[in-house]
């Protein structure tokens, strides 16, 4: 690694701020504490954002705010890729209920709606105005998340995202005013998730705090949770496949998905991030997905230069010997991700999603434009690289 990047990425005393909801209820059962938090703040009537796949795991939270005599409004139009549209709509459902507060009840996808709905319902303006970092203005009502599955991290983030069709890229409204009042991460809810979902989330996780770790804004206060939700998503994952309801090991994943959340504000997504949204825009890839498929490639591409980081995760999982050098580590944690992705069915080739090789051009210069993300990157990323990461996907 350069010494200049070494030294970027190892400052202790940069300014830095961290931000999170003002109350994260972690547990089993933890989801129906959101009622006491809205009688606590006498919130008479809310919205809840679900989706069709995860209403019948509402019903609980349902009954509950009916005990507590709470108008609960529901929408269940929350799609697995919102877009632009999807999102100005919920945005109009939720001004039309008139609810004072709103709760994202799903995964990633149905919490970011929710964010996004909750903190522009009293603005006029297009949604598209607000696409970037710092645009948002306020947040007129409370916000509540509750996670369903462990991977997107939403539920803590400041980070909502979906796609803009007509560019056929996916954009991000960035703001301290999408961070929610409250997380109620309840590891049951994930209990039922098919295990097809359940790896292509963690692995979004997974991704979440590997690029939070290997970043060059990586920070000692974040570092401690993208190790740790790096920790709890390795040597958790396969169990949790295996048996849908080991409590241990789904509340491993909802912690290392939370961590994960944590890091998105702060530090950020780097290249992993920036070379999917292309197949997930174009080619509908789940956005797990294509991250698990890019990560093995991209981390290889930044370990011919910067292989400290990764070195350091390998001797932190215990994958690594501390007689190795620095290269070797790094290969073995490379080694290790990119069995745990096969030991999960993970696609091994674009192919599997009609990606032609002839779409590669057209992919790599619609990530290059995602520079947010890959000013993160710890190598720097040309056309051609991206190309070359792609074809290494195949």
């Amino acid at each position: 690694m350069p010494n200049s990047l070494e030294a970027n990425c190892r400052s202790k005393l940069r300014p830095l701020t961290l931000l999170q909801p003002a109350k994260i209820s972690f547990g089993a059962g933890a989801s129906l504490q959101a009622v006491d938090f809205l009688k606590e703040r006498n919130i008479a009537s809310v919205a809840l954002f679900v989706s069709r796949s995860t209403c019948s795991l509402a019903a609980g939270l349902l009954d509950a705010l009916q005990a507590a005599k709470i108008e609960t409004h529901v929408s269940q139009a929350q799609p697995a890729e919102p877009t632009l549209q999807d999102a100005e709509s919920a945005r109009a459902w939720l001004r039309s209920t008139a609810a004072q507060a709103a709760i994202g009840f799903g995964g990633g996808s149905v919490i970011d709606i929710a964010k996004i709905a909750a903190a522009t319902v009293r603005q006029a303006a297009s949604l598209s105005t607000f696409v970037g970092n710092g645009l948002l203005p306020s947040r007129p009502i409370p916000l509540l998340a509750i996670p369903t599955t462990s991977g997107a991290g939403s539920e803590v983030s400041p980070n909502a995202i979906f796609l803009d069709v007509e560019a056929q890229l996916k954009k991000g409204i960035i703001s301290p005013w999408l961070v929610p009042d409250a997380a109620f991460v309840d590891p049951e809810l994930t209990y039922s998730l098919p295990s097809g979902t359940t790896a292509s989330t963690a692995l979004d996780a997974l991704s979440h705090c590997i690029e939070a770790y290997a970043n060059r804004n990586a920070h000692p206060l974040v570092d401690v949770y993208a190790l740790k939700g790096v920790e709890f998503i390795f040597q958790n994952l396969k169990a949790a496949i295996e048996d849908g309801r080991n409590t241990e090991a789904r509340s491993a994943l909802a912690l290392g998905s939370l961590y994960g959340g944590l890091c998105l504000g702060p530090v950020n997504t780097a290249a992993i991030h920036a070379l999917s949204y292309p197949l997930g825009s174009e080619f509908q890839v789940p956005h797990g997905l294509a991250n698990a498929m890019l990560m093995p490639h991209v981390l290889s591409f930044n370990a011919v230069t910067a292989p400290q980081r990764y070195a350091e995760i390998a001797l932190h999982l215990g994958i690594a010997s501390s007689t190795d050098d620095v290269t070797e580590q790094a290969k073995r944690f490379i080694q290790s991700l990119t069995q745990l992705c096969a030991d999960c069915s993970i696609p091994s080739s674009l192919s599997d999603f009609r990606v032609s090789q002839d779409d590669i051009p057209r992919m790599a210069a619609a990530a290059l434009t995602i520079q947010r993300l890959l000013v993160n990157n710890l190598r720097d990323l040309t056309q051609t690289d991206a190309e070359a990461i792609y074809r290494n996907a195949f």
